[in-house]
């Protein structure tokens, strides 16, 4: 059976590649931080499962050392501008075909082994983690793709690659921090302590301003945290499910879908959503790092409101 633990092999033996590549790179000066940081990366996936969560611990550590102090910096990619615009030039459109075999790898495979009973029954991919799997199968045919049709120097998907995630830095294991940092919160009680607050200053019997109180929590919490997913839980087990569900009679899956949308509203407006914010202002090269999060506030704010009102008159 293909575990998701032979996704963490395959994808820290690229962590692992890039880290290598860091360490040689004569044009970033920085090169020995690269290494460092993307090597932690690649023991943390491939013997994390062994070394235990105080070695895991020290590994986050590590990562938070780097970054803080700014030892992570970005080096020259393996081809020139004017090579890839030729190359753009050349083949067009043609170029995203790779990705669309990842794409359609990762979604036709997982329909298949799902609701095909003779290749589901074969127990080949770990349950609920099937997509993970394919989507590790999807990159290597590309990759078979590529080397077939475009003919590349053997190492050249790795060192654009390691030029692709020096780019965007830190801010691309920001997003399996947070989702961590989520599950410490719920299990820790903190959202049982932030309803027994909420609850005191929100006068019973009164709806709206427990549906304020749980929207704005989840885009502030989401603010905090980076990510919808980490606030949600908090959020209603503070306020979602006790007070608006079970106090006030409120449809549950309109208090968690659309709360859900509150808590998005927060990641238009936070650098923490790395992935989402930061990661576009990197690659685009945008002078202002957070370019796209002062464009998406005008957006956020109006949306905030109107995911209130909606919780408000569909829910109850």
């Amino acid at each position: 059976m293909i575990t998701l633990q032979h996704v963490f092999y395959f994808v820290g033996a690229l962590f692992a590649a890039w880290s290598l590549l860091s360490l040689f790179d004569r044009s970033n000066p920085k090169r020995l931080g690269n290494a460092a940081f993307w090597g932690l990366m690649a023991v943390s996936l491939l013997a994390g499962h062994l070394i235990g969560d105080l070695a895991n611990g020290f590994i986050v550590f590590g990562l938070a050392g780097l970054a803080t102090l700014r030892l992570i910096g970005r080096g020259s990619p393996s081809t020139s501008t004017a090579e890839r615009n030729a190359l753009g030039e050349r083949y067009g459109n043609k170029l995203f075909l790779p990705i669309l075999v990842v794409l359609l790898t990762a979604v036709t495979g997982t329909l298949l082994y799902l609701y095909y009973p003779p290749l589901h029954a074969t127990g080949w991919l770990e349950e609920t983690r099937e997509t993970f799997v394919l989507l590790c199968l999807g990159v290597v045919l590309a990759l078979i793709l590529v080397f077939a049709w475009l003919r590349p120097p053997p190492l050249a998907p790795l060192d654009e690659g390691r030029w692709l995630i020096d780019a965007v830095g830190w801010a691309v294991v920001l997003p399996m921090m947070l989702a961590a940092l989520g599950l410490v919160l719920k299990d820790t009680g903190v959202g049982s302590t932030i309803g027994a607050l909420v609850l005191t200053v929100i006068p019973d019997g009164t709806i709206l301003p427990a549906v304020i109180a749980f929207c704005v929590g989840m885009a502030l919490l989401t603010i905090l945290t980076g990510n919808a997913f980490a606030a949600f839980p908090v959020m209603a087990t503070a306020i979602g499910v006790p007070v608006l569900i079970q106090g006030y009679g409120g449809n549950p899956a309109v208090v968690g879908a659309i709360g859900m949308l509150a808590g998005f509203c927060g990641t238009l407006m936070t650098p923490m959503a790395a992935n989402f914010n930061l990661v576009p202002a990197a690659l685009l090269e945008l002078k202002d790092e957070n370019a796209v999060i002062k464009a998406q506030v005008g957006t956020a704010i109006p949306l905030l409101i109107v995911n209130i009102l909606l919780i408000y008159f569909l829910a109850f």
